[in-house]
């Protein structure tokens, strides 16, 4: 199969250059981020260090002499031909070899045993360059040996249940280079989730994204494609989002998407699931300042691997805007930027919009690598630097209605690996943290969260907590479903949904926990914060008063005590003591906070808790500091801006 479609490749014609013109002239592809703000304006200036020698992981290498090459000439080297690449990185799911021409079968088992190794540190998928030297010289193939390397590639994913993929081929200094993906097979109901929070100002097409990524199927202009993602009659009244949609997607090993049957109706939860390799849950949040309290909860609460953030290419960056990408910045997700109505949008707006969009992202503090993707291969490279380095921040120039470069974020989210949970051990004690609840009719109770650590089964029995006094109950399961379809078993870093027996729904709500006995879960009323005030029009004081949102917990709080101060100010940093005003909750240490309050926000981190039975943890003095990096000056100065 690899070998057809690598012939397929040979008689294709060669890449073109994307040298950046026209409206991205100055946004250049894969370029590092200049130091201090940027008036959008001219060429781009110095860059910053990345790593040792200055340069993403991914990055090709520009020789000395072309350091100061314009922005054009280096995004032509970039895409029309590769001489090099960094050294092949000892952890993570990439693999350089330069041929694999009929390896001897001790050979061709430690190739396997390889690959498997690659495919455990990808959960399940690994991008394998074939033609490039251990040291990343970009040497190429002739097509006969690239052909027979494509040949036991093929055999060595069939070893290990896995499918080989072709994503495109690149010219090297002595033939083809073939970039290939391989991805494990889904088996009883172990597929690859990635979830993406979908933010951005209201009216700026996010429901509309999600409804055509997830149908196949192009908008009409009308709000066809939003209606299927609507949850309530008077989100379709209004054309705005009120609350947490959640939609997913499916791709299958090979990459193809996974959404209709026969071209007649579109496939349930379950069957797409069942059909699909790899899982998109798109989680669409509200972008009206009213619903502001939604959107924090389910960007906390859901705990997305990605942040897609969606700005109108006729409206700008504005206020919500800025507010929803300061908070995706102080729980430092990873970035995806998509500019959308660029059918409708007239050239000068369109560019106003990227230079201001570019000028936020270069800017000190929020230090990111922005890169306008307009080709196949700007998406592989931009999903490759992502894996490893959170700082590059693709941009994608999206129409709904045309279908312009939607192909190009497909490819791209086929790429892009699940972010590590917390804890990937699936043998420690189980932690589902509960985000919504249900009743249904014939079932009875029903809680849907996310699994933080462990794992859970029907034979577990598990605590269900705290209640209004901090105390856990023994609860019973009964069913346990992903994506709506039943499952045995529950791992870490997936979303599902639990039945649980002899429950009323009054004894349930957001922010408990279903957790293994082992554990031993207790609730505090009190807590200990390293916090950064963001953004605050005066002083804050002793019993003020915010919201804190802490994973799915989401509780008025009271300051009770701040450590060698009297009153904060917008920029300073303190441990504080808070008090939940109402209940106890079960909190984590050194989980990221955020409390509101208005306009007021802050960021923090647990670093201890006062639990009921009178009993402290802390953090340890060296983990305990919130750390001063990108995303909390980002956070403050992108608040500030929207204030």
């Amino acid at each position: 199969m690899l070998a057809n479609q690598a012939a397929h490749c040979a008689r294709a014609p060669s890449i073109p250059s994307c040298a950046a013109e026209g409206l991205d002239s100055r946004i250049p592809m894969l370029e590092e981020p200049t130091q201090g703000p940027v008036d959008g304006g001219g060429e781009s200036g110095s860059t910053a260090s990345a790593g040792q020698n200055g340069r993403s992981p991914y990055k090709p290498r520009i020789s000395d002499e072309d350091d100061n090459m314009s922005a054009e000439a280096a995004a032509a080297v970039i895409c029309e031909s590769m001489e090099s690449m960094e050294r092949e990185p000892q952890e993570g799911n990439v693999e350089y070899k330069y041929q694999l021409i009929a390896p001897c079968e001790s050979r061709l088992q430690h190739l396997i045993t390889q690959m498997k190794w690659r495919l455990q540190e990808g959960q399940g998928e690994a991008l394998y360059e074939i033609g490039v030297s251990d040291d990343g010289t970009c040497r190429g193939l002739s097509e006969d040996d690239l052909a027979a390397s494509l040949e036991t590639l093929n055999k060595m994913s069939k070893a290990l249940g896995a499918t080989a993929t072709v994503i495109r081929r690149i010219q090297g200094k002595e033939g083809f280079i073939a970039e290939v993906l391989v991805r494990q097979a889904c088996s009883d109901g172990d597929f690859i989730d990635v979830r993406i929070a979908v933010v951005g100002n209201v009216d700026s097409g996010k429901s509309t994204l999600v409804g055509v990524l997830t149908s196949g199927k192009l908008d009409n202009g009308r709000g066809l494609a939003r209606s299927k993602v609507f949850r309530h009659r008077h989100e379709i009244e209004s054309g705005r989002t009120s609350s947490i949609s959640q939609q997913i997607m499916g791709l299958d090993a090979g990459g193809k998407l996974v959404h209709v049957a026969n071209g007649l109706r579109e496939l349930e939860w379950s069957e797409i699931v069942a059909a699909s390799s790899k899982v998109f849950t798109f989680i669409d949040l509200a972008g009206h300042e009213r619903y502001i309290k939604t959107t924090v909860s389910g960007m906390t609460g859901c705990v997305p691997d990605y942040t897609m953030v969606v700005v109108g290419s006729n409206m700008g960056v504005l206020r919500m805007t800025k507010e929803h990408l300061g908070v995706a910045l102080a729980l430092k997700y990873p970035l995806i930027f998509a500019v959308t109505k660029v059918d409708m949008c007239p050239e000068n707006i369109l560019k106003q919009t990227l230079d201001e969009l570019t000028k936020i992202l270069k800017s000190t503090g929020v230090n990111k690598m922005p890169v306008v993707v307009k080709h196949e291969g700007d998406a592989v490279l931009a999903a490759k630097s992502m894996a490893g380095d959170a700082r590059v921040a693709p941009i994608f120039l999206l129409s709904s209605v045309t279908g312009q470069s939607l192909d190009l974020l497909r490819l791209f989210l086929n790429l892009i690996p699940p972010r590590k949970a917390l804890d990937s051990n699936p043998d420690a004690p189980a932690e589902f943290h509960i985000d919504d609840t249900f009743y249904v009719a014939g079932v009875g109770a029903v809680v849907a969260g996310t699994m933080l650590r462990g794992s859970l089964t029907l034979r577990n029995s598990v605590l269900l907590g705290p209640d209004g006094h901090g105390h856990f109950t023994p609860v019973q399961l009964k069913s346990m479903m992903n994506k709506r379809m039943p499952v045995s078993r529950v791992t870490p870093g997936q979303t599902a949904t639990f039945a649980l027996k002899k429950l009323r729904k009054n004894q349930l709500r957001k922010g408990m926990i279903l957790a293994d006995a082992a554990l031993q879960p207790k609730a505090c009323m009190r807590f200990v914060a390293e916090v950064l005030v963001l953004h605050h029009p005066t002083t804050i004081g002793p019993n003020y008063q915010p919201v804190v949102h802490c994973l799915t917990v989401r509780q008025a709080s009271k300051i009770v005590g701040m450590e060698d101060r009297e009153v904060l100010r917008t920029g300073d940093r303190a441990r504080v003591t808070f008090e939940f005003m109402y209940r106890p909750e079960y909190l984590v240490l050194a989980t990221r906070l955020i409390f509101r309050e208005g306009r007021t926000k802050g960021i923090g981190k647990v670093v201890g808790l006062h639990y009921t039975d009178g009993s402290y943890a802390e953090l340890p003095k060296d983990e305990a500091a919130l750390p001063a990096g990108s995303s909390a000056s980002s956070s403050s100065s992108s608040c500030a801006a929207a204030t």
